[in-house]
């Protein structure tokens, strides 16, 4: 008998214009943590999709608990107790915890001993009873609209659970989680374990490796690089290994230097939809050659004071002026002309349109000025042109150039897409919203050093971060946001990490 209950030799994989995985071949022991670790774009999630019967490999085998198998579909590695949870979340958002969970295996009852219908009392029961037993605990008659990331994310995982599934495949699951989540998610990765299962974590975030990981196999560019024991090695050699040269963990800043008022807020306050405040009479300026940064938790206004100022939401009180003009009363469009570029934190329903062209989405915002269009007429060979440029300046990497659909590309070459055609702009203002979520070291390291080459440039940098870490290497400015209102505005030299974080908790001493 083997001493694997996974083995994948010699896989290769392609799609039109690249080659996803490239002769990788992983063996992955009964009840360890084995980490996938690599760029976006490396063949993390490919390889696993293989695993769990969404693709089939063009060459290579799969050996299941010492038995070559063919796995044709994800029901079909659902019978062979192999589960996964996705980046994005396959659930149905008007249906129940319960009801999404229970999705093909529904307890059935019969009425008068022959009318079937489904026992949804029962499948509330069982359903409690399994989230309590590995510490995932939910409600499941709440709605899944109804209910925040992390519980879907427990929901994602109890579907698996619920079908007995002994390999557990997780596709970077701490993305669109805040630091404390995060910490409870990989308390309950380590729980599975002890409780007998095997895990699969694909994740480029090298602490989280570091905590959980018995094993790390890293890929590049689709090939496999290394497998190591994770404890002897330190994380400078896991990133330089997966992204294939030198990288710095630090941000090479020089000292500001601070011009002329770009965008001013005054008292700007934002309600939802039942009349809430969200953001509650905020204040506050930002200059030319300013990374003016908001620190806060998830969840406190931050997000949607970015949209206000862009105009996706709108505001209940206050002003918005750039450059000494009141646009607070401006549509989206003529805010983009007036000198505002905006990264939004949701790419895929915000920044950018997922069934178009790479090209397209590249000139979204100038398609209908000059050289894109004139007399009403579109120019297809300036998109082409111009697309070509930014895909070479800004390392965007897809598999058919100008003509790659969106959706097909890795998260971090759509955030390269977006940053590339919002720098191109030229704005004034240059609004960043959790630039940098879900990226891996490359990729950060490389968004870390436009956002300063911008402020170097004279732009107003308004950067909106969780990550303690980004906000402290990035900041000229700090504003510290809590319950939709600012706590703290200070030169982020004068504030430590330990500040920031009792500021971000709403107990700092202003």
């Amino acid at each position: 008998m083997s001493d694997y209950i996974i083995e994948m030799n010699h896989i290769t994989k392609r799609f039109p214009g690249i080659v996803a995985n490239d002769d990788v071949s992983i063996k992955v022991k009964k009840g360890e943590i084995y980490a996938l670790l690599g760029e976006n774009g490396a063949g993390k999630s490919t390889l696993m999709s293989m695993l769990f019967g969404m693709y089939e490999p063009d060459e290579g085998e799969i050996i299941i608990r010492g038995q070559k198998v063919k796995i044709l579909s994800p029901s079909h590695a659902t019978e062979l107790n192999i589960g996964m949870v996705h980046q994005h979340f396959k659930l149905v958002s008007n249906y129940t915890i319960a009801e999404n969970i229970i999705m093909g295996m529904e307890p059935v009852k019969k009425h008068l001993g022959f009318i079937k219908s489904v026992d949804i009392k029962k499948a509330n029961q069982e359903i409690l009873e399994l989230s309590r037993k590995f510490g995932l605990e939910v409600d499941p008659t709440k709605v899944i609209e109804d209910v925040n990331v992390s519980i879907q994310q427990r929901v994602e995982i109890l579907k698996m659970l619920y079908r007995e599934a002994e390999i557990l495949i997780f596709d970077e699951p701490t993305a669109v989680l805040t630091p404390q989540e995060i910490e409870f998610l990989l308390e309950i990765i380590k729980g599975l374990r002890k409780d007998g299962k095997t895990i699969i974590l694909i994740t480029h975030k090298l602490e989280e490796i570091k905590k959980v990981a018995d094993r790390c196999a890293i890929l590049c560019r689709g090939k496999l690089i290394a497998v190591l024991d994770v404890a002897a090695t330190d994380t400078k050699t896991m990133a330089n290994m997966m992204v294939g040269r030198e990288v710095s963990f630090t941000v090479d800043k020089k000292e500001p230097k601070f011009g002329r008022e770009i965008l001013k807020v005054e008292n700007l306050t934002v309600k939802n939809e039942d009349k809430f405040d969200l953001v509650k009479d905020v204040s506050f300026t930002i200059h030319a050659g300013e990374i003016f940064v908001i620190a806060g938790v998830s969840g406190n206004g931050q997000v949607e004071l970015a949209d206000a100022v862009a105009g996706l939401l709108k505001h209940s009180a206050g002003r918005v002026i750039l450059n000494g003009a009141d646009i607070s009363n401006y549509t989206i469009r003529r805010r983009n002309l007036a000198g505002i570029s905006y990264i939004p934190e949701d790419r895929h329903n915000v920044g950018l349109v997922m069934d178009f062209s790479l090209s397209d989405n590249l000139a979204l915002k100038n398609y209908f000025e000059e050289p894109f269009s004139g007399k009403g007429i579109v120019r297809e060979g300036e998109f082409a042109a111009y697309g070509e440029r930014l895909i070479r300046e800004y390392d965007i990497r897809s598999s058919q150039g100008n003509n790659t659909i969106v959706r097909s590309m890795s998260g971090g070459n759509q955030q390269k897409a977006i940053i590339a055609r919002e720098i191109e702009l030229g704005s004034d203002l240059m609004i960043f919203v959790q630039p940098t979520r879900g990226l891996d070291i490359g990729a950060i390291e490389n968004i870390h050093r436009q956002i300063v080459a911008q402020r170097d440039a004279g732009k107003a940098v308004l950067l909106i971060s969780l990550e303690l870490d980004e906000v402290m290497n990035l900041a000229d400015t700090i504003g510290v946001i809590y319950n939709g209102e600012i706590q703290k505005i200070a030169d982020a030299k004068t504030l430590t990490p330990g500040q920031v974080g009792e500021f971000m908790m709403g107990v700092g001493h202003k």
